[in-house]
């Protein structure tokens, strides 16, 4: 039995977890977010932690904001850094597991290959930074049975994401101009919940690992969105344009596409191609 703390609990992923823990009922879950655990403040965190006993740390906490972060460089960095840091010095102190959750953006995107877990990083955004940062601090912080798991594009039926800024779109016009030069592959925010809480029991590492985790098959954005008008039987036209079509604050990769071959071949953990997950994801939003 674990106790469980779930930071970001309000987010994609940590609501995702909130309604899986139903279904895994020998362990406790807490969940927290900015409202009731400030997770930059090391006192305040160890000592929720030691008052609860947990056992876990699962960091679904983070500053997800890309292009506002590029004018708010201090926040960002507190959240996707130091707050990291923390929860690494308090997982080590009390043998807690700590499983954090990083980003595609910790890499440049000019290759055309998947990037697999050991390739160099180069972010070219604050956000990219800070995530690779509070990467950095956790490896450096070494808590054992602890892991990293990089993630991109994810979508849920929870909070903002892609898949409903699309549908709100897809009840306003009758067609719409979307990036067709960033390659990536979505993530359903419920599959990484379930794999998390199935290998959850099976990490035990003396140092820190990453792993990538993605649903299966690539695609552009202007691709995502057309799938989604099509499950949805919206009529709308998709144009596909560039990215300097589209200038954003932050430079995104593009082409970011994870290879996840390691925590298959790790933890057993089957990956559910994109386009079924969009399917299953849009079902529930009826």
């Amino acid at each position: 039995m674990y106790k469980i703390l779930v930071t970001g609990g309000n987010g994609q992923l940590g609501s995702e977890i909130k309604e899986l823990s139903s279904s895994f009922t020998n362990d406790s879950f807490f969940f927290t977010d900015t409202s009731n655990l400030d997770i930059t403040n090391h006192a305040v965190v160890a000592a929720f932690i030691k008052t609860n006993n947990i056992d876990v740390i699962v960091n679904c906490a983070a500053y997800t904001a890309v292009d506002k972060a590029e004018s708010e460089p201090e926040l960002a960095d507190a959240i996707n850094h130091l707050a990291v840091k923390n929860l690494a010095i308090i997982a080590r102190e009390r043998g807690a597991k700590l499983i954090h959750i990083s980003t595609d953006y910790v890499f440049d995107g000019t290759g055309h290959k998947p990037y697999v877990e050991t390739d160099t990083p180069n972010p070219q955004s604050v956000y990219g930074q800070t995530k690779l940062d509070g990467e950095l601090a956790m490896q450096a912080i070494n808590p054992a049975n602890s892991i990293i798991i990089r993630t991109s594009w994810v979508f849920s039926n929870f909070g903002s994401n892609f898949v409903k800024t699309m549908l709100r779109i897809g009840q306003e016009c009758k067609e719409i101009s979307v990036v067709s030069d960033q390659i990536g592959s979505p993530t359903y925010a419920y599959d990484l919940a379930k794999a998390i809480l199935e290998i959850l029991p099976q990490i035990k590492n003396d140092q820190v690992a990453i792993y990538h985790y993605t649903n299966s098959g690539i695609c552009s954005w202007s691709d995502f969105a057309k799938a989604i008008f099509k499950i949805k039987g919206i009529d709308l036209r998709v144009n596909p344009i560039s990215t300097k079509q589209y200038p954003t604050s932050a430079i995104r990769p593009q082409y970011s596409v994870l290879e996840t071959n390691k925590i298959k071949m790790v933890y057993g953990t089957t990956l559910a191609n994109w386009k079924n997950s969009l399917n299953s994801c849009l079902n529930k939003l009826k």
